[in-house]
């Protein structure tokens, strides 16, 4: 999710300087969703590589390279541009691509084999954040200068539009608490959540927790039992989710991949890093919070109420 987002300032960059542009975007289904949001978005190619790895040689898999490869090839492309650096991007997608073919260098890709399959091969600093190198990428590939100034994703107007007499949405003021992530050391112990999660009630606070698999629901459970002002979400879609954090005051996030939609929606977020570095691929954007230290053990619910309040 986290590559998907950082790539939406990059087409904001482009849409500015190239007006009538048009892009197709090649993402994996569990995050189609996302292009959609943009406006210079005219088609998004699902692109399902994790499950056709995983039963290489069925007919339904040989049905669906045969159709994506059929939707990739309709257009012949001014510019084709692989974003991700990877050799599954390279291979599989970028080259297979009809039009000029754009990326990093081996000296500046993730997996120096993929700038094999680019015609034109493009020198991007590491020493910067992920998104000023996909926005840099972008200006050198479709020939135009960036300006010094702070990406914008452009997509949280898509969803400020959106009236909160909608059902799942209410008059009160709530925040998101965003708990789940994949690595075990980048959870927040459930019960520095709950000591924060009793300031927040003792101030009057309504706390709302999405999760995305079963585990993640018993966790949220467990910790709503603290007050009925903490809200387990109900399953929701990754736009029904945006539309929640797009309406919260404020979102408090480990790092995960929301945390980064969070950024892509200009919300004021809290994010606690102890076992990761958010100097190259933290949240980017405005009102984002860092919150680090030598393990997340050593983050204290003290400290997240504080910036809370601060902010």
């Amino acid at each position: 999710m986290g590559d998907v987002i950082h790539t939406l300032p990059a087409l904001t960059d482009a849409q500015n300087k190239i007006p009538d542009l048009q892009i197709d975007w090649v993402v994996e289904p569990a995050f189609a969703e996302i292009p959609r949001w943009h406006s210079a978005v005219k088609k998004v190619i699902p692109f399902a590589f994790r499950a056709w790895r995983k039963r290489l040689l069925s007919q339904e898999t040989l049905q669906q390279w045969s159709s994506f490869k059929q939707q990739l090839q309709q257009e012949h492309y001014d510019v084709v541009v692989d974003a991700q650096g990877l050799l599954k991007s390279a291979f599989f997608a970028t080259r297979l691509a009809k039009g000029e073919k754009h990326g990093y260098d081996r000296r500046s890709i993730r997996e120096p084999i993929a700038a094999l399959f680019y015609d034109k091969r493009h020198a991007i600093s590491y020493q910067q954040h992920a998104v000023e190198r996909i926005r840099l990428l972008f200006a050198q590939s479709l020939g135009y200068s960036l300006a010094d100034t702070l990406g914008d994703y452009a997509i949280a107007r898509h969803f400020t539009s959106l009236a909160k007499e909608q059902e799942n949405l209410t008059a009160s003021p709530y925040l998101i608490a965003i708990h789940a992530t994949t690595r075990a050391d980048k959870h927040w112990q459930e019960n520095s959540w709950s000591e924060f999660f009793e300031y927040c009630v003792n101030s009057g606070v309504e706390i709302r927790l999405p999760w995305g698999n079963q585990k993640e629901f018993e966790r949220a459970t467990r910790l709503a039992e603290l007050s009925e002002k903490i809200k387990v979400l109900p399953k929701l879609s990754l736009t029904e989710l945006a539309e929640q954090i797009a309406n919260a005051q404020a979102v408090i996030s480990v790092d995960t991949g929301l945390s980064h939609l969070t950024a892509a929606l200009d919300k004021p977020n809290i994010i606690l890093y102890g076992a990761t570095d958010p100097n190259l691929i933290g949240a980017y954007g405005k009102n984002q919070h860092y919150l680090q230290a030598q393990g997340m053990e050593n983050i204290s619910a003290q400290q997240v109420w504080q910036k809370l309040v601060e902010i």
